[in-house]
């Protein structure tokens, strides 16, 4: 069914008509919808017979319209071919272009995973050397507090026997002390002896008739023992 709503190219149109006006102007391809166009505006614009629908077509330029046409299909078919080869191509490269970029997305989402497999990792060494860390130091702390303790039992000991020491020092001394005043007391009493016999001799030459007492020897009287101020070495 021709179409009305066309635009109309009229016959004293500028526009080339044949195939040798085409070659005349250096023109190559031609525009097959307009050539139809033209068809139509040659079956529209002909003369009709009256009081029927037939039309009266000049044979001849009709079939120079149709050979035109024709002739042109091929080239309309090529680039039609072409056309559709260039979309062809662009969607091969739209689809190349879309599995690289799913590549790379890929290659980046196991590279993610990679990584962050690797933080697991370094997260989990770490956790590890702290509760070591952890370990070395509760276990330093206690040996700290056993060794403290030992040096506490080993300071008690030696307090106790410096304790000891001295009680038995004193005591020692205390002894010395006493005997030393018991020697002391022997020799006051023997000089206070050698006095009273001196004054009964004396009494006595002064009175004729008695006799003298002996005359006893009196020993010395003794030092005071000193206790050594030295302390023996720790152990």
């Amino acid at each position: 069914m021709l179409r009305q709503d066309l635009p109309r190219i009229g016959p004293d149109s500028d526009e080339p008509r044949t195939q040798d006006e085409l070659s005349q102007r250096g023109e190559t391809g031609v525009d097959i919808q307009r050539e139809l166009n033209r068809l139509e505006e040659m079956i529209l614009d002909s003369p009709r017979i009256p009081l029927t629908r037939r039309t009266v077509i000049d044979e001849e330029q009709l079939l120079e319209q149709l050979d035109l046409i024709r002739l042109n299909l091929p080239n309309a078919f090529e680039e039609a071919e072409a056309i559709i080869r260039e979309k062809e191509e662009l969607l091969l490269q739209a689809e190349q272009y879309a599995h690289k970029m799913i590549e790379a997305a890929s290659q980046r989402a196991a590279q993610i995973l990679d990584e962050t497999g690797i933080v697991r990792q370094a997260k989990q060494e770490a956790q590890q050397l702290w509760q070591m860390v952890q370990q070395e130091c509760e276990a330093a702390q206690e040996q700290t507090l056993a060794e403290i303790e030992r040096m506490h039992r080993e300071a008690q000991q030696e307090l106790e026997e410096l304790r000891a020491k001295a009680i038995a020092e004193a005591n020692a001394i205390q002894n010395g002390a006493d005997d030393y005043a018991e020697k002391m007391l022997n020799s006051i009493e023997q000089h206070l002896n050698e006095m009273l016999r001196v004054v009964r001799n004396g009494r006595q030459q002064l009175q004729p008739g008695e006799s003298p007492l002996p005359t006893q020897k009196t020993s010395p009287i003794p030092p005071f023992p000193r206790q050594s101020s030295q302390t023996p070495p720790k152990k």
